[in-house]
Order: C-alpha cells, then sequence, then structure tokens
C-alpha cells in the first residue's frame, strides 16, 4: 500500500502524459516512451485504487496506454504493435461507467487508430476509424458539459479525416469536412486551428490543381499567424513552395526556400526541416536544370533524412539525386548501363502502397534511360507497370508519363503515336493553366510541358514540314496570350499593397537623396514587393482560352504582309515564313550564336542612350553596335529576304530575340514590322474590336529634360488631348484617364525588372506605376506609346511566356504597344516621337509610322511596335 496521496499521484502521471504528448510533437519518442513508462509505475503503485478515485486512475491509465502505443509505433515501425496497444485500451474503456467520458475516450482512440492506419497507407480503413471517432465527438458535444473545451480536438479530427478523403479522391468529402471545420473553428472563435484549417484546404485545393486558391489560402493563414504572434509553421513554408513548382514558378520557389533555409538553421531547427527544405530546393534546381545544385540539395537531405528514419522523406531524397543524375546522363553522349538498373532497383525497395508515386517515377527515369540505351524491351515492360494517372495525381507525373511514351513511340518508329502522346500531354496542361490566376501563374506553367514542346518541334523539324512546324509552334509557345482579357477591376488588398510599395520607393529616393540610410528601407521594400507579388499570384482572372490559330486565318489576316516565325530546337535556330498563302521552312545556324549577337546589341544601344555621350566613346560604341546588328541581319533576314521580298512584316521571335530592335537590322530598316509573342496572339490583336473611344491622354513624368518640349509638340497633333503633367501626374489620376482611351502616351523614365517583371515601373509625379496595375483597366487603351523607357523588355520564360509590362498590356486586351527594347536618350526620345506622330497623322498604321520614325536614326531609337500594327 503506497503512503502518497493517490490524487496527487494521479496529477502528476497526468503532467508526465503532458510533457510526453508535448516531446512527441518534436518527435522525441524514445523520451516520451520513458516518461509513460514511468506515470504507468506510479499509478501501479496505487494499491489498491480508492473507489472514488477509480475512474480518474482508469481514464489516466488508459490514455498512458493509448499514446505509449502510438509512440512504440513510430519508434519500432511496427503497425500491428501499436494497433494492438490501442486495442489494449479500447478494453479498458468499456470498464469506464460514463457514457459521455466513454465517448470522449473513444474518439480521442480512434482518432489514433485512425492515424497510424493512415500513415502506412490504409486509407481505407483508416477512414473508417475516423468515422467512428468523429460519431464519438459528436456524441460527447452533445451530451457532455463545456462542448467548446473539445472543439479543438473534433475540428483536428475532421481536419485528418478530410486529409484520407483527399488520399482516397474523394474531393466532395475532403471539401465538406474541411468546411465544416472552418465554420466551427470560426464560430468558437479558434483562430488558430482556423489558420491551420485553412493551410489544410489549401492542400486540398493544389492537390485539385487550384494553385491559386491554394496561394490564397495559405497566404490567409500566414496572416493569421501573424496577427495571432505565432510563429508561422515550418510546414507552410513548403507548402507554399510545393504550390509555386506545381504553378511552375521555380525561380521564385528557389528564391522563397532560399530564405527560408537560413531561418531554419538560424532557429536550430531540427534536421528534418532543414532536409525538407532542401528538398524542395532540389526539385527547384531541377526545375531551372541546375543540376549541380539539384544533387548537393538532394544528398544534403537525404543524409539528414537517414538520421531521421523517416522512410518517405529518403525516398523522395534519393529520387531528387536521381532525377539529377539521370539529368546529366541524358545531356551526355552516353547512358551508364548501371544507371537504369539503379533507378529499377529504387523503385522496386520502395513500400507499397504509401510511395506508390515515387516509385513510378523512378520507373519512368529507367524508361528514358532504356530507351536512349536502346533496350526498349525492358523500357516498354516497365512503362506498363506505371499506374494511369488519377484524379489527383501531379501534372509533373502526368508529363513525365507522356514524355515516356512519346519518346518510346519515336524509338519503335511511330513519331505519329508520339505526336499523339505529345498533343494529349499538352491538352491536360491546359486544363492546369486553365485554372491559373494571375499572369505570373499562367506563364509559369509552360515549364512543365517543355519537354514534351521540345521533342514536338524536334520530330516536326526532322521531316522539314513548315506547315506541321507552325501547328506545332503555335500550340506550344506564347499560351498566356490565348486568354480573353477580363475587366475585373484591381483586387483592393493588392492595391494597398502596391501603394506602400510605392510609397516606400519614394521614400528610399529621398532618403538617398538626404545622403540618409536606406537599408531599412530598402529591407521593408523588398518585403512588401513580395507580398505584393505573391497577392498577384491568385487575384488575377482571365476568360476563356481562344483557340489556337489555323494556318488558313493567319494567312488571310496578313493579306499582302508576311509573318517570320522564330524556333529552335537544341541550338538549331530555324524561321518559318508565311507570305503569299506560302508557308516554308529555313534553318538559320546556331540559335546561341544569334542570342549572344543580341545581347551584345542591346549593351550597345544602351550605352548609346545618353544625350551628351562623347563623341570618340560613340564612335566606338556605334562601331561594334553596326557589327552586332549586320552580324544578326546576316543570320536571321538576309536569308529570309527572297520569301517576303518587300512585305511589311510580323516577327514572332524566340528566347533572346525577343531583345532585338528589328529596326535596327539593315535588311528591316524602314520596313513596317510588327512583334508579337505568337500568330494567335497577333490574330487576336488584328481582331481586337475597336471602340468608338477618342481620347487621348498625355503623361510627362518627372525628369525629363526633352519632355516639356516633347509634349507641346503632341499637343499639336492633338489639340483636345487630356495633359497630365507635374503634380497632376499621380498614379491614380493616370490610370482613371487611360481607362477607355484611344491613346495614351508616356513621357516618363521607367525600367525593366526582370526578377519581378510584372514589377517593371513608370516613374509619375507620385511614384511608380507598375506593370501589375495595368492588368486591373476595365478597358485599357487601344494604343500605347512608352517614348523614354525600356518597356518592350520582357522576362522570358519556358515556351516563349513573355512577361513584362507591355505584355501585361497586351494580354489585358490594349491592341498595339510602342516602346523602346533598351535605354533611349531624352533629346533622342523627344524627336523620335516627333516623327512618329506626325507619320502617324498621315498613315494610321503604327508599324509604319515607327518605322518611317526610326529609320531616321535607328541606334538610338531601338523602339518596337508589338501586339499588331
Amino acid at each position: 500500500m503506497t503512503n502518497l496521496d493517490p490524487t496527487e499521484v494521479i496529477e502528476k502521471v497526468r503532467a508526465l502524459q503532458k510533457q510526453a504528448a508535448d516531446g512527441s510533437c518534436l518527435k522525441h519518442y524514445r523520451e516520451g516512451v520513458r516518461l509513460l513508462r514511468r506515470g504507468m509505475s506510479m499509478l501501479d503503485s496505487i494499491h489498491p485504487v480508492p473507489e472514488s478515485r477509480r475512474t480518474d486512475w482508469l481514464v489516466t491509465r488508459i490514455r498512458l496506454v493509448s499514446l505509449m502505443a502510438a509512440l512504440s509505433s513510430e519508434i519500432s515501425g511496427d503497425l500491428a504493435a501499436g494497433l494492438a496497444g490501442l486495442d489494449d485500451a479500447r478494453l479498458l474503456i468499456n470498464a469506464v461507467p460514463n457514457p459521455v467520458l466513454q465517448a470522449e475516450l473513444n474518439g480521442a482512440l480512434n482518432h489514433n487508430y485512425a492515424a497510424r492506419l493512415m500513415s502506412v497507407g490504409r486509407n481505407e480503413d483508416s477512414l473508417i476509424a475516423f468515422d467512428i471517432s468523429v460519431d464519438h465527438q459528436e456524441y460527447r458535444l452533445a451530451h457532455g458539459p463545456d462542448p467548446e473545451t473539445r472543439m479543438g480536438a473534433f475540428v483536428q479530427t475532421l481536419s485528418s479525416r478530410a486529409w484520407v478523403q483527399i488520399r482516397l479522391g474523394n474531393v466532395s468529402e475532403a471539401r465538406a469536412d474541411l468546411n465544416r471545420s472552418l465554420e466551427l473553428a470560426e464560430k468558437f472563435e479558434l483562430r488558430s486551428v482556423a489558420a491551420d484549417m485553412r493551410r489544410t484546404m489549401g492542400m486540398l485545393a493544389l492537390r485539385i490543381g487550384d494553385v491559386p486558391e491554394a496561394l490564397r489560402l495559405y497566404e490567409e493563414a500566414e496572416r493569421t499567424y501573424r496577427a495571432l504572434d505565432r510563429d508561422v509553421p515550418k510546414e507552410l513554408r513548403f507548402e507554399q513552395a510545393e504550390a509555386l513548382l506545381a504553378a511552375g514558378l521555380a525561380d521564385e520557389a528557389g528564391a522563397h526556400l532560399d530564405e527560408v533555409l537560413p531561418m531554419l538553421v538560424a532557429g536550430q531547427s531540427i534536421s528534418r526541416e532543414v532536409a525538407r527544405a532542401e528538398l524542395y530546393r532540389a526539385s527547384a534546381a531541377l526545375m531551372t536544370d541546375d543540376v549541380e545544385l539539384a544533387r548537393q540539395m538532394a544528398d544534403s537531405s537525404r543524409r539528414k533524412m537517414l538520421r531521421v528514419g523517416c522512410q518517405t522523406c529518403i525516398a523522395d531524397a534519393t529520387l531528387a539525386g536521381l532525377q539529377a543524375d539521370v539529368r546529366d546522363a541524358l545531356r551526355g553522349s552516353e547512358v551508364p548501363a548501371a544507371l537504369p538498373t539503379r533507378a529499377l532497383r529504387l523503385a522496386a525497395k520502395m513500400p507499397m502502397p504509401q510511395l506508390t508515386e515515387q516509385a513510378a517515377m523512378a520507373q519512368m527515369l529507367a524508361v528514358r534511360l532504356d530507351i536512349r540505351r536502346g533496350n526498349l524491351k525492358r523500357a516498354a515492360e516497365t512503362l506498363q507497370k506505371v499506374p494511369r494517372p488519377g484524379q489527383l495525381t501531379p501534372i509533373d507525373y502526368r508529363m513525365l508519363r507522356r514524355l515516356c511514351r512519346a519518346e518510346l513511340a519515336v524509338a519503335q518508329g511511330s513519331r505519329a503515336k508520339a505526336l499523339t502522346e505529345i498533343r494529349s500531354g499538352l491538352t491536360e496542361l491546359d486544363a492546369v493553366r486553365d485554372r491559373m490566376g494571375g499572369l505570373d501563374l499562367v506563364s509559369g506553367t509552360a515549364l512543365h510541358g517543355q519537354e514534351l514542346a521540345d521533342l514536338a518541334v524536334k520530330l516536326v523539324l526532322e521531316r522539314n514540314d513548315a506547315r506541321r512546324l507552325f501547328v506545332w509552334l503555335e500550340r506550344t509557345r506564347a499560351q498566356t496570350y490565348r486568354y480573353e482579357p477580363l475587366s475585373a477591376g484591381t483586387d483592393p488588398e493588392l492595391a494597398a499593397r502596391v501603394a506602400e510599395v510605392r510609397g516606400l520607393g519614394q521614400a528610399i529616393q529621398e532618403a538617398q537623396h538626404d545622403g540618409h540610410p536606406i537599408a531599412g528601407l530598402r529591407a521593408k521594400y523588398n518585403e512588401r514587393l513580395r507580398e505584393a507579388q505573391r497577392l498577384g499570384w491568385h487575384t488575377g482572372r482571365w476568360g476563356r482560352p481562344r483557340p489556337v490559330a489555323g494556318l488558313g486565318e493567319v494567312v488571310g489576316q496578313l493579306g499582302e504582309r508576311a509573318l517570320v516565325s522564330f524556333a529552335a530546337s537544341g541550338n538549331e535556330l530555324v524561321a518559318v515564313v508565311v507570305a503569299g498563302g506560302e508557308c516554308r521552312l529555313v534553318r538559320l545556324g546556331s540559335a546561341g550564336d544569334a542570342a549572344e549577337s543580341a545581347r551584345v546589341l542591346n549593351v550597345d544601344l544602351d550605352a548609346l542612350a545618353p544625350d551628351n555621350l562623347p563623341e570618340r566613346l560613340a564612335e566606338v560604341v556605334m562601331v561594334s553596335a553596326r557589327k552586332q546588328a549586320d552580324k544578326l541581319d546576316a543570320q536571321l533576314i538576309q536569308p529570309l529576304e527572297k520569301l517576303f521580298g518587300d512585305r511589311d512584316l510580323v516577327i514572332v521571335p524566340t528566347g533572346p530575340l525577343y531583345a532585338v530592335p528589328w529596326g535596327v537590322l539593315p535588311g528591316l530598316r524602314g520596313r513596317p514590322t510588327v512583334v508579337a509573342p505568337s500568330a494567335t496572339a497577333w490574330l487576336a490583336a488584328e481582331r481586337t474590336k475597336l471602340s468608338r473611344a477618342r481620347k487621348i491622354v498625355l503623361v510627362r513624368g518627372p525628369g525629363l529634360a526633352g519632355a516639356r518640349g516633347e509634349l507641346e509638340k503632341l499637343t499639336t497633333h492633338y489639340r483636345t488631348a487630356t495633359t497630365m503633367t507635374g503634380a497632376k501626374a499621380t498614379v491614380k489620376s493616370v490610370l482613371r484617364a487611360m481607362d477607355g482611351a484611344k491613346l495614351a502616351h508616356f513621357a516618363a523614365h521607367g525600367a525593366h525588372e526582370p526578377e519581378n517583371a510584372l514589377f517593371s515601373r513608370l516613374e509619375l509625379a507620385d511614384g511608380a506605376l507598375f506593370g501589375h496595375e495595368m492588368a486591373g483597366l476595365r478597358q485599357p487603351p487601344r494604343q500605347v506609346v512608352f517614348a523614354a523607357c525600356e518597356l518592350a523588355l520582357n522576362r522570358i520564360r519556358p515556351g516563349d511566356e513573355a512577361l513584362g509590362f507591355a505584355s501585361a498590356l497586351l494580354a489585358s486586351g490594349s491592341r498595339t504597344v510602342i516602346a523602346p527594347l533598351s535605354r533611349v536618350g531624352d533629346l533622342a526620345s523627344a524627336a523620335a516621337m516627333d516623327d512618329y506622330y506626325r507619320a502617324l497623322a498621315v498613315r494610321d498604321s503604327p508599324a509604319l509610322a515607327l518605322a518611317d520614325a526610326i529609320a531616321v536614326d535607328p541606334f538610338r531609337r531601338p523602339f518596337v511596335c508589338l501586339g499588331a500594327g
């Protein structure tokens, strides 16, 4: 018989149980089991148990047994032993006399039982146990006292059941559980729990391919955590990175993780969290083709996961390392014989069914390697074992499977079958793109289909079939511009965040002018810029996709004009020329050479821009610029001249050729030329219904020496124009004036931002006007002219998805944008614009008027006509 007070012993045991439970959240399982055994020994010391304390003693013992079964199972990996321990606890529950208390205990036990089953992939059995748990907890809530004290546990069970439903593909049931969880959490003011629910709802949205909704929910959850002064869960950081990777925003995901990793290390996070961050960073590196970084991150992640003992995480890290090795091998001339065997062995080691998807990915990597080695029999047999994708299968799995099937068809001599697979894969990708939000997400999605698109172009090029190549180029490039714009306006929260960025930008300029430190302001500016960019990912919406332009439609719309569509396959540059009803293919040599000439030419033109450049320096730079222009002309234009004759041109660039100011090339001087991201985009711009708007808006920003005279000259052409200068040229007033205008002319400084293309900016009286804000116009101007800034530049993503200030206008419905591709001097800009508008008054064709204006001094007037001419 013990001398200790039973009540005191039970309270001490409960404290040990709580300590063990808290430790289990940090994966301290062995320490938890030690504490629970100590607690069990203390309970056994109470003998006999007083009748008045028997229920408390029994309930405490049940909770100890339940938790010990769960922790022991985590340590040993022995599911059967863990479930047996929970069954022992179930027998004890039957001895509890109070039915409400019995229901509470059964609810918790069945939740743990379900969680054990879910951890090994027995999802159907897990769902049954969760259903039982929900029934018991609902009884407890309905019949027991203080239901709000148990609401957090009930919401957690609903959320866990929803996750099992997600795994089983029961999307409607999962959504119902999550909606109910969120409703209860908000009703009972469980704000932290509500944030957790939004996270889980974000995971569901991501599973079904609704990336914008996932990002929105993650953003809301993060704001709630911060408002509660609660640390943002590290898991949320990983989930945000996963969503960005799903959208193809690999650069953004990499930057996000590069911020997270130092925070985890500085915070002395457990190695599992660092390893997860490294694993996602490896995935981002693979998507940007940084194989060495991917391999380093994957290897580091795997070593940490081996110490932690998470088998799923080890498999994911090993798979990422394999992907890096496969990428290297497929680039080389010969695939090592051991590599496909290694991939198959990895797949065979992965336990089923919880790692079915990872095993299939390893098998598909082996298929690609075997195809390259000519082992088609094994490749076909392996591919046959790869499961068909289900409703919730990620897009990268779907695209890899399509790529394997297409490559195998090519190896077996069936190009038609290969192209059918590619077409089906791109259609699947379209379904994902159709659900995206802002321009960033729509354009980023192309990354997932890049290898399929490259294979299609390569196959068609081998047949020298110009017409078919035209069709495939339109099917695989610049799909962002297929979407009809919606005049949805700007999201108020995004508008507020952008306004804050603008204000901080002004504060930085003022501090620099006064000689004050700006480090703190710059950090805050970058933070707000990131927040605004993230909001932009899910606030934008687009209308229905237009059909891909057919060759016949393009020929009919061209009339007497010609279209030149450039493309690259590997290092080979080609052009498809559509002129006079004919479609012909021309091979143009090295894509790398053309890219380098375009880059150097752009650098030279930037150097030539200053108005007061010393004459000797100007001569040296001009010699270099002429040399690069001549090289580009010789490679890109001269081989095509016989095909398009003296026709006006529509040019569809590819990759680095987006940076070419075409009017600078000798063969195109004085020739009306329009630049478009695709024939489909050009056709849509050409067919844009012209409004009856007659409003002309002329805007002068601060700091332009020649702009005053420039606008005075323009008012002679447009006497009824709305002129906005000085303090009147604010962002809000300019946007209001632009909406529905026929023409908006900007004489203002600005800059293209490669890393945040939609935050390329135009400087006005009260700060920067960003490209993001152009997409919020209900009816963007029919024509926009940027006189003094390089806002024709774009960030070019895979699939020739061009993203920037001018492209945002075109995607939003503007018909024509005139802008330079490099810096332009103030005086040169003013002179060019005077020539342009005088020509436009006579010719009423932007492309023709611009060609006349450029020809006067092409190297100092590197303007292009974008969209339609």
